[in-house]
């Protein structure tokens, strides 16, 4: 099996992930050769696969980070997804009915059965923070504190009540509430992780469907939109969700207690507390503002090399929950340190940010998988997913 330089055309559905083998070892497209291994112990930028798939069709594509497609040599880059009932994958060839597995370098499309070797986990390779829409009904989770619920009711993702954490376990996930609670198939928040807050990903269509310890998937239930599993077996509409990113909000307080106008000049465009003033194009006292980061009362922080966490193996994908707290115009960010430091956020690039301490030094990452705050400037190693 290798990559093609094939190119397809038309609308498609895309998901990106990586891909465990029985071994544990991620599905990886290397750069030299095109060549594909099984090789990889950590989901990073070569282990990242985006399936494809017709809107009207069970026919899917996976696409490397290179821009090229699997396929079998010479032949095609059809395949069907075989679902199995834990949630692992089966890769079958559409036109020759053969299976892909194999391990490290060993990998091929000859299997007339599914064995181990053909099995797949998939990994989701968004950033595990992030919106949770009901497909049928088109609203978010939402968590009510009213009804110590997670409910499936809100137009627009807004606030930390729509935070949704994924935590990845055993090959499978929990869904958890902004404030550190997972959800139980029975609808419950808890604070434990216990077999019935695991979940299974089963994919229709494109979307996700969440399948729990008793083999019933996630839905939106009762007057309310509780989220809890239903009694079907099979996913229906009413059981596909999608994940969609979850970008940062803030709240923007002016430092003087008065009213916010916008002022426009020919060059640029400031918003001010007082009065519009289309003589002045620079940004004074008048024009400064702080920002709340209101939806992450948890941080999850993802570098180049993995996630930040407590572990003696570096980055990992296994992560590590902080509590941001905002002061003034810093934040409080820590674990179970004895004494919380500062930290100054600037949310200089798309999606990243960069974190400074109160020595003006970056948090930054090292490839060995060390967290060290001796970074003199924002590069990619001092950028983090937040």
């Amino acid at each position: 099996v290798v990559e093609s330089e094939w190119t397809r055309k038309g609308m498609e559905k895309k998901l990106n992930f990586g891909l465990i083998n029985c071994e544990n070892r991620y599905f990886t497209a290397e750069a030299f050769g095109f060549k594909v291994n099984a090789s990889g112990t950590s989901m990073k930028k070569k282990q990242i696969w985006t399936l494809e798939q017709d809107q009207d069709s069970q026919v899917v594509f996976l696409r490397s980070h290179l821009g090229r497609y699997l396929e079998v040599p010479n032949t095609s880059c059809r395949f069907l997804l075989v679902m199995q009932s834990d949630g692992r994958w089966a890769l079958q060839s559409e036109p020759y009915s053969c299976y892909f597995g194999g391990s490290a370098e060993y990998l091929s499309c000859f299997a007339q059965t599914i064995g181990e070797s053909e099995l797949w986990a998939m990994h989701l390779a968004l950033h595990p923070q992030a919106n949770l829409l009901s497909v049928s009904r088109k609203r978010y989770a939402r968590l009510s504190t009213r009804d110590n619920k997670l409910c499936m009711d809100s137009n627009i993702p807004w606030g930390m009540d729509s935070l949704i954490t994924l935590v990845y376990l055993d090959e499978k996930y929990s869904l958890k509430t902004c404030d550190n609670r997972f959800l139980s198939n029975d609808g419950k928040l808890v604070m434990e992780h216990r077999p019935n807050t695991s979940f299974t990903l089963e994919l229709k269509s494109g979307k996700l469907a969440f399948k729990d310890c008793e083999g019933k998937f996630l839905s939106r239930t009762g007057p309310t939109g509780t989220l809890k599993s239903g009694r079907c077996s099979r996913p229906g509409k009413g059981e596909l969700f999608d994940l969609e990113e979850s970008h940062p909000q803030v709240s923007r307080q002016p430092t003087k207690d008065m009213c916010l106008f916008v002022k426009v000049t020919n060059d640029y465009a400031f918003v001010s507390t007082y009065q519009i003033n289309p003589c002045m194009c620079l940004a004074g006292e008048d024009e400064q503002f702080m920002l709340k980061l209101i939806n992450r009362p948890i941080l999850v922080l993802r570098g180049e090399n993995g996630f930040v966490s407590v572990t003696d193996q570096g980055f990992t994908e296994q992560h590590i929950l902080f509590w941001a707290h905002f002061c003034v115009n810093f934040f409080f960010s820590y674990t179970d340190g004895n004494k919380p430091e500062d930290f100054f956020f600037e949310f200089v690039e798309y999606g990243r940010v960069a974190i400074k301490g109160q020595n003006s030094k970056y948090l930054r990452g090292d490839q060995g998988g060390t967290l060290m705050g001796d970074g003199l400037s924002v590069d990619a190693s001092s950028l983090w997913e937040h």
